[in-house]
This record gives structure tokens, sequence and C-alpha cells, in this order.
């Protein structure tokens, strides 16, 4: 046989394309309460709390009781993707990119989605870069909220919402104690807890630290044992939504629990796709999405914050 017969050796490919390990879009966008959004910015009226006066007299005058009223506001923040699928590399392809490069650029956007909502990312995978100048930059869990007539008055995140990481004497992960101060700091603030959906964002790790732990995984505490499909899908009225994503800081997990309606998601442009051949680029075909959102946390008392070592 001729020594040059590998020159007619042939090559195969594939016929698809595999995206690589990624989280597949938003996880969190069902979790919050949504409301289409006009303009650059968007106020949602509140209305607080007040007293009853008591009768004391017979034939009084009628009461005047100033109903307290205040805003929230919601800055227009854009996000977009592109990229080219040359035509020639198509053809050394042999297969078209344009679906999974549609896809890769939604799952971004989902994402971005999330990150709005924590101000968290993952390291060593691609992620949003936050415009420091716009309101939410820490993330609208956490983050300074605006409120008042025009926006201008600032809420930072209360410490009384915040479980600490040695919450119990010793700085650990995510326990079931620490739920239990998160719900208990949620009732507090009169929170209608059995009329709110309430949710909880965790890490694998946070996951795992409950799944150590004899409430979650014992049938004589749990009703619904968790180690029978291996995760934790809720526990104490908490809906458990998993994602890499969750903020920290040098030493802990920050893990928001939160009320649904306590969460805010604006949208003036949901996640738009745009597919078109480019003339001045050879009529290679372009691959364009993009969305325009904005988010706000509507109370403090509707959010809490949870510490876990990492």
């Amino acid at each position: 046989m001729s020594f040059q017969i590998d020159t007619n050796f042939v090559k195969q490919f594939g016929a698809t394309v595999a995206l690589l390990l990624q989280q597949g879009g938003s996880r969190l966008r069902g979790t919050v309460s949504e409301e289409s959004m006009v303009g650059e910015e968007q106020f949602f009226e509140q209305i607080g709390p007040v007293a009853a006066q008591e009768v004391t007299t017979r034939h009084g005058d009628s009461p005047l009781i100033s109903t307290p009223s205040d805003r929230r506001r919601v800055t227009l923040r854009f996000f977009d993707w592109g990229d080219l699928i040359d035509s020639f590399d198509k053809v050394r392809m042999l297969i078209d990119p344009q679906s999974p490069y549609t896809q890769n650029a939604v799952n971004a956007l989902g994402r971005a989605i999330d990150d709005v909502l924590l101000g968290g990312g993952v390291s060593g995978e691609s992620s949003i870069t936050f415009d420091t100048t716009a309101a939410g930059t820490n993330g609208v869990l956490f983050g300074t909220a605006f409120s008042g007539k025009s926006g201008g008055t600032s809420n930072a995140f209360p410490a009384g919402q915040k479980v600490a990481s040695n919450f119990g004497g010793t700085a650990v992960g995510l326990t079931v104690p620490k739920l239990i101060e998160s719900k208990r700091l949620l009732k507090a603030a009169n929170v209608d807890v059995s009329m709110e959906e309430l949710y909880i964002v965790v890490t694998a790790k946070g996951e795992a630290d409950l799944l150590n732990t004899t409430q979650v995984t014992s049938m004589d505490y749990n009703s619904v044992r968790a180690l029978v499909g291996g995760d934790v899908g809720s526990l104490l009225g908490y809906t458990f939504k998993r994602t890499e994503r969750v903020p920290e800081n040098t030493t802990d997990k920050l893990y928001p629990t939160y009320a649904k309606s306590g969460v805010k998601l604006a949208l003036a442009k949901d996640i738009t796709t745009k597919i078109a051949e480019r003339p001045d680029k050879r009529f290679s075909t372009y691959v364009y999405v993009c969305m325009g959102i904005g988010g706000v946390r509507m109370e403090e008392g509707k959010v809490t914050q949870i510490a876990g070592l990492k």
C-alpha cells in the first residue's frame, strides 16, 4: 500500500453544534413580578399604612387622616449581543451555525436578567459589564432602591434584613436555622407568608450544605425527602432556585430570600432576535439579540439576605 495513502484520509465532522456548559437563560425571571415599561424611567406608586382613630365625642367632625404615598423608580437599561457568521465559514463547516448562535445569545441575555436582579455573575464565564453609573449596579435585590417624587431618595438594603454567616454562634454555610430566621424577618415585617410566593436563590454549595443537615433529609422533619431527587425543591415555604450567579463577599455567599411581590422587573423590550445579511460584510449573516429592562426592590421588608460560607 502506498505510503502517501494518508493524503486520502477523510475528515468527518459532526452535523450538529453543541453548546458548552452554561446556565440556560434566566432562572429568576418567573420569581419576580413583571410590568411593562415605557420611557427611560418609570415609577411604581405605593400607599403606606394608616392608623384608625377612636371616636370619643358625639356629632364630632369627620376625620381627615393623611394617607402616606411613595413611589419606586425604575431606570431603563439596554443589553445586546451580536456576531457575524461568514458565508465562507458555512461552506467550510458543512453546517449552518445560525440556530445555535441565536440560542447561545438568548441564553446570555437571560443570564443578564439574573445578573441585574442579583448583581452577581460567575468567575470564568462571560457576564455582563455593568455601567457603574446606572441605578441598581449592585443588583436589584441587595442594591440601593430609589424612591420619592422624582426618585431621588436612596434606600439602602437594611442591616436588619440580613442573617449573618455566624448566626447561631459559628460561621457556617446555609442552614435550616438561618432559613427559619429569614422567615421570621419576613413575618416580622408583616409579609403575609400564607398568601405570598416565597423564593430563595442558592448555589450548588448552599444546596449541598442543606442536604447535609438532618432536618432536610429525614422523613421525621421533611415530608418530601430531598435525597430522593438529590436536590431541595422547597422547604419552610420557600421555593428553591439554583444558580451559581449569587453575589458574594470575601468569605460568604449572599443568598436572597424574597416575596415575589417585593421585587419588580420592568420590560420595555423583551428579548428580541434579528437575523439578517450584511451587504457591507460580504453578505455574512449577522445575528443580533437585544432587550431593554429595569428592576427595583419594592419593599425592604419583603427581602432578606442569608450569608453562608463559600
